[in-house]
C-alpha cells in the first residue's frame, strides 16, 4: 500500500503545500502568523460577499423561516466536512476550508431559480455563470485593498473556485466529471473566467487540486442531507416518502431499532448525521484507494489523472443519484417551491429589465459603472453585477422600490 511520507507540516506529499504554492498576481510579503492559505481564508471571511450569504438562500427565500439553512450556515457546514476529509486525507485543511467557503459567494439572491432567471437575462451579453461570478467578486470586484482590485488571493485558491468542478477546456474530462457529481458544465468558457485567465493563467485543462475536490463533494455530502432535514421540516415530503429511498430507509430502521419510541426530531437527526457519516467515509476510503491504485506522489499528479482522484464508491454514487431523485421530485418541484421559484425569477427578470433599459436608476456608484448607455453589454454585465450581489431581501425591497408607486424609492 502506497503510504505517503508527511511533511514535517503533517500533510502528504500530494497536498497543495503553502511554501510551493504559486503565489498570487500581485507579489505581496508573507504573514509572520498565518500561512497564505490561512491568510486567504480570512480575506473570504471578511469580504462583503460572504456576510451577504447570511441572507441568500437555496430552495427557501430567506423570509420563509429562521431555521432553514442559508448560503452562510450551507458554507459553514461544507466548510466543516471540508476539514475533517482533508485532515483525515493528508491534504492541506486550510485551503480546502477557503474554497468551502468561497464556493457560494457567487450566487444570485433566490438560490437556483435567481440564477436561472439572471442566466436567461445576461445570454445575449456573455450568460452568467455563479463560479465564473465568485471568480468576478475575488479578482474585481471586491475593491477593499489600496493597491489592487479584489482579494489577491493565491494560485490555488482561484484555480480552485474555477475549476472544482472538473476542468473547462477538456470537455470529455469535464463532462464526465460535471456528470459524477451530478452538477452542470457549462458548454463554453465562461466570460469572467476567460478574461481572468488571460491575465494569470489558471491551466484551465487539467483538473484542480485534491483539496478543491474535497470541497466540492463536501458541498453535495452537505446540501443532500440539509435538503432533507429542511425538506421535512417544511413540510414538503413526510418520512415515510423519503425511506423510500435505501440508503435512507435502512437507516431509519437501524435507529428505530436501536432507539425504539424515539422521538421524530430526534430520529431525524439521528439518521442524518449517520448518513453524513457514512458518506464521509466511503468518500475518504474510495478516494485512499485511488491514492494507492494511481499512485499519486504530489498535487500535479492529482492535476493531470485525467480523471476525479476524489471521488465515492459506485454503490456510494449510485445511492447519491437516488437521493437527488427523491429531493427533485418531492421537493425542488414541489409546487410550494414551484410558486415561490415563479416568484423569485420574475423580481430578477424585471429588475434586470428595468435597469437595462433605464441605467440612470441605479444607484450612483453603479450608475457610473454602466457607461455603455442603455441595453449595451457594458451596462448588463454592471446590471448583472449589481442583482447577483443583493441578498433575498434586499432584492425583494429592491423590487417594491422600483415597482411600488407608493412606495420610498431609495433605502432608508
Amino acid at each position: 500500500m502506497n503510504e505517503s511520507v508527511p511533511s514535517k507540516d503533517g500533510l502528504a506529499q500530494y497536498a497543495c503545500h503553502p511554501e510551493a504554492g504559486r503565489g498570487r498576481l500581485h507579489p505581496e510579503e508573507e504573514s509572520n502568523t498565518r500561512s497564505c492559505f490561512q491568510r486567504d481564508r480570512d480575506r473570504i471571511i471578511h469580504s462583503t460577499a460572504f456576510r451577504r450569504l447570511e441572507y441568500k438562500t437555496q430552495v427557501f427565500v430567506n423570509h420563509e423561516g429562521d431555521h432553514y439553512r442559508t448560503r452562510l450556515t450551507h458554507s459553514l457546514e461544507v466548510s466543516q466536512m471540508a476539514r475533517g476529509i482533508s485532515r483525515s486525507l493528508g491534504l492541506n485543511e486550510d485551503l480546502a476550508e477557503t474554497l468551502a467557503l468561497a464556493h457560494d459567494i457567487g450566487h444570485t439572491p433566490f438560490g437556483h431559480a435567481g440564477e436561472e432567471s439572471l442566466a436567461e437575462m445576461m445570454e445575449p451579453f456573455g450568460g452568467f455563470d455563479h463560479n465564473a461570478h465568485c471568480l468576478r467578486i475575488v479578482t474585481s470586484l471586491e475593491q477593499r485593498y489600496a493597491e489592487f482590485d479584489g482579494l489577491n488571493l493565491t494560485w490555488e485558491t482561484l484555480e480552485g473556485i474555477a475549476k472544482h468542478n472538473g476542468p473547462l477546456i477538456k470537455r470529455t474530462s469535464a463532462s464526465l466529471f460535471g456528470k459524477l457529481l451530478g452538477k452542470p458544465v457549462p458548454p463554453t468558457l465562461p466570460r469572467a473566467i476567460a478574461e481572468y485567465n488571460a491575465r494569470h493563467d489558471l491551466d484551465l485543462e487539467s483538473f484542480a487540486g485534491g483539496e478543491a475536490q474535497v470541497a466540492s463533494l463536501s458541498d453535495d455530502i452537505a446540501y443532500n442531507n440539509h435538503d432533507i432535514d429542511d425538506g421535512l421540516r417544511a413540510g414538503l415530503f413526510s418520512l415515510e416518502d423519503i425511506q423510500e429511498v435505501e440508503s435512507v430507509g435502512v437507516i431509519f430502521r437501524e435507529v428505530r431499532s436501536h432507539y425504539p419510541g424515539i422521538e421524530q426530531p430526534r430520529l431525524t437527526h439521528e439518521v442524518i448525521r449517520r448518513l453524513i457519516n457514512r458518506m464521509v467515509t466511503d468518500l475518504i476510503d474510495e478516494t485512499r484507494r485511488n491514492i494507492d491504485a494511481e499512485h499519486i506522489e504530489k498535487p500535479d499528479d492529482i492535476r493531470t489523472l485525467g480523471k476525479p482522484l476524489v471521488a465515492f464508491s459506485a454503490e456510494m454514487q449510485e445511492a447519491n443519484l437516488k437521493l437527488k431523485e427523491f429531493l427533485m421530485e418531492h421537493m425542488y418541484r414541489h409546487y410550494k417551491v414551484n410558486r415561490m421559484a415563479s416568484k423569485a425569477r420574475r423580481v430578477v427578470r424585471e429588475l434586470f429589465q428595468f435597469f437595462l433599459n433605464e441605467p440612470q436608476c441605479l444607484p450612483t456608484a453603479w450608475r457610473r459603472l454602466a457607461g455603455g448607455g442603455p441595453k449595451s453589454a457594458t451596462t448588463a454585465t454592471i446590471v448583472a453585477d449589481y442583482l447577483a450581489g443583493m441578498t433575498d431581501r434586499f432584492a425583494l425591497d429592491e423590487y417594491r422600490r422600483v415597482f411600488d408607486v407608493q412606495a420610498r424609492s431609495w433605502g432608508g
